[in-house]
């Protein structure tokens, strides 16, 4: 009967542990989508370049693809610039190493003094490299 309830226990105990394993996961993939959307919002380039994957893949609603360089490059020179920018109704889908967001974005951007709403939706694809996940593929699309 000991080894029994000790089993039981042990058993319990391992898989409230790989339970909790995706849970912490998502946790630090949805921090991480944060701290894009912020870097993004406040031009930190410091953290658009930590959070950013070297080979990077972002593209936009209207079809553009860039690569990092130019991602940052935009936000840097305010070629792409927010007022206000939010992500909503995330979904987070873990795969290993891979985490799978999609959101709708909404943003008031900003065309020189101009305030343009957009509301848009995302699919992200973050990777888990050298214990931090990084953005290495983002697509925009309109609904």
């Amino acid at each position: 009967m000991k080894k029994t309830t000790l089993l039981i226990g042990f058993f319990c105990l391992f898989s409230g542990y790989v339970a909790a394993a995706p849970a912490a996961a998502d946790k630090e993939v949805a921090q991480a989508v944060d701290h894009l959307t912020q870097a993004m919002l406040h031009k930190d380039i410091a953290e658009l370049q930590a959070l950013t994957a070297e080979n990077l893949t972002y593209g936009h609603s209207s079809g553009k693809i860039q690569d990092k360089k130019a991602f940052i490059a935009d936000i840097e020179t305010g070629k792409s610039a927010f007022k206000t920018l939010e992500m909503q109704n995330q979904t987070i889908t873990l795969s290993g190493d891979v985490a799978l967001v999609r959101h709708h974005f909404s943003a008031q951007a900003l065309k020189g003094t101009e305030v343009v709403p957009t509301e848009i939706e995302n699919f992200q694809i973050w990777q888990k490299q050298h214990g931090k996940w990084l953005l290495v593929g983002r697509q925009a699309f309109k609904f």
